[in-house]
């Protein structure tokens, strides 16, 4: 029961707080069939009979495209209320669209590179474009009538080259990670610089607001993370790779538990991390996946379907794994494979929060049970690597973004 689980990170090895497992401590490792269920017999083009010249014949389940990118789509962003999706990619638009009907609404200009990030605000009134030419450009709904007008609001100035954006869970206010190391927090829609954050030595690859709103995680390239109070210039806490049980060659990825008290990050070695945040130490490591093989993506899973959240988290990395962990116990319950590298793990809200999405470049995406790591169902329909992918209509669509220049949607239902 969700009363019963330990709340504070600290009393996630309170019997060895430097546990670190192996692959001979795992629950069970659940065998998957590549192909997944309900595939329906079809083949993927790799295992096409090319006998004749004849076309390959693609599997497609979506029920929805946006072909309007010409180039590959890098990021991808649903609305948090409405059947809206927003697009950015390498031919340096972005786009709102339709969900339902894949039309676009709004095409959002002038980035002089990649949009490599985007995202709708917490209300859903704003949306946020962020490029490798280093601008935040913000635009907001017009008018209550509807959802389909949409003005350029401001541009941001101050990363040199902008990796994630994250807007606040509660507010107006957005977070951005740069390639020059700092971290930048502005208002809206004043666009008022709120805080820089200096205290990273390489690029910023990964940041997350707690889901609290009251704290922020940031981790660089060099293998730094940094606990951040939003008012206040300086660390709470810093954990360093000079610390030889941090030593994760850079870290690629990071999430935060629903209770704000727990961060687990990834790194290039293959290397997993779980650090109490309340302490601001390491509580443990966690060793499932292939030595090398970068974790590319961490989130949290609400087994209790509560909203309150469990101590379950998914890795996935480069070595096409996905590993399902359990920090009361720090054991792998369950790991499963995609044919190539993870890109993106979607969890599932309430009431199907025990579902899990996962991305992948091997062109497909895949739903899977946390709870016993059964796959539930395949997503087909890519040409080319998923590279982003979100959640919408409370979780009855996926949207995804592909290096193939489209953009998907699959129901989940």
């Amino acid at each position: 029961m969700a009363s019963e689980r330990r709340e504070d990170a600290g009393e996630l090895a309170e019997d060895d707080e430097e546990a670190f497992i192996d692959d001979n401590e795992v629950y069970a490792e659940v065998e998957v069939d590549g192909e997944g269920q309900g595939d329906g017999g079809l083949m993927d083009d790799e295992d096409m009979d090319m006998a004749g010249g004849e076309d390959i014949v693609y599997e497609d389940s979506s029920i929805q495209h946006f072909p309007t990118h010409e180039k590959s789509v890098f990021c991808v962003a649903t609305h948090p209320t409405q059947p809206l999706a927003a697009s950015g990619a390498e031919d340096d638009l972005g786009y709102i669209w339709d969900i339902a009907t894949g039309q676009e609404i709004v095409k959002l200009t002038g980035h002089t590179d990649s949009v490599s990030s985007i995202g709708f605000s917490a209300d859903g009134e704003m949306l946020s474009t962020g490029g490798m030419d280093g601008k935040v450009r913000i635009w907001r709904r017009v008018g209550k009538e509807d959802w389909k007008t949409w003005e350029f609001l401001t541009e941001l100035q101050g990363p040199d080259e902008v990796i994630w954006l994250r807007w606040h869970p509660k507010g107006h206010v957005l977070l951005a990670g740069s390639v020059d190391a700092t971290v930048w927090m502005w208002q809206l829609p004043s666009g008022n610089t709120m805080q820089v954050f200096a205290g990273h030595t390489g690029p910023v690859q990964c940041g997350e607001f707690t889901p609290d709103g009251k704290r922020i995680v940031t981790a660089d390239a060099d293998g730094t993370l940094i606990y951040w109070d939003p008012r206040d210039p300086s660390p709470i806490f810093k954990l360093t790779s000079s610390d030889a049980r941090f030593e994760l060659d850079g870290i690629t990825s990071l999430g935060v538990n629903f209770a704000s008290t727990v961060a687990v990050v990834g790194g290039v070695s293959g290397g997993v991390r779980v650090i109490s945040l309340s302490k601001g130490d390491i509580i443990g490591g966690l060793a499932a996946h292939k030595e090398g093989e970068s974790i590319e993506a961490v989130a949290f899973v609400d087994l209790t379907g509560t909203g309150a959240g469990t101590d379950i988290v998914v890795t996935g990395g480069t070595d096409g794994k996905l590993c399902i962990w359990d920090l009361t116990t720090m054991r792998l319950r369950a790991s499963m494979d995609h044919d190539d590298a993870i890109t993106a793990i979607l969890p599932h809200p309430p009431p199907k929060s025990h579902l899990v999405v996962s991305a992948s470049a091997d062109k497909t995406l895949r739903t899977w049970d946390a709870r016993t790591g059964a796959l539930i169902r395949s997503h087909k329909g890519h040409h080319g690597p998923v590279l982003g992918a979100a959640l919408g209509l409370e979780g009855r669509a996926i949207v995804s973004a592909g290096d193939d220049g489209v953009c998907l949607v699959f129901g989940t239902e």
